[in-house]
């Protein structure tokens, strides 16, 4: 008896006779280095274009954060909500990520993580 594989992942033994795993290897676009420096960046905004004090209200999948910008060219900000700032903290904010080794630099974006 074979263990169940999640859907859409294929065993060596479920590949053809002229694939194996080392023929393919799935990548998502947005980790490819050259599509992610072409981007528009249009979805969110970059926090060192903004005015000390100005606020932002920013929601997760899971929260809601309020973010005040210190200092936005040093990612110097107050950061309230969510389960971990339940008032105004300071926080650094190096950017977002997709999770992998990019990240915008002091960027808030749509689908990236703070």
């Amino acid at each position: 008896m074979r263990p169940t594989q999640p859907l859409g992942i294929k065993t060596n033994m479920e590949m053809s006779e002229n694939t194996t795993s080392a023929d393919t290897t799935l990548v998502p676009t947005d980790a490819i280095l050259d599509h992610w420096s072409r981007q528009e960046w249009d979805h969110g905004v970059q926090i060192e274009q903004m005015e000390e004090l100005e606020s932002l209200a920013v929601r997760t999948q899971n929260s809601l954060y309020e973010i005040v910008i210190l200092s936005g060219h040093r990612g110097e900000v107050l950061i309230r909500g969510g389960q971990f700032f339940p008032k105004l903290t300071p926080a650094h904010l190096a950017g977002s990520t997709l999770g992998g080794s990019f990240l915008k630099m002091r960027g808030i974006y749509v689908g990236l993580r703070m």
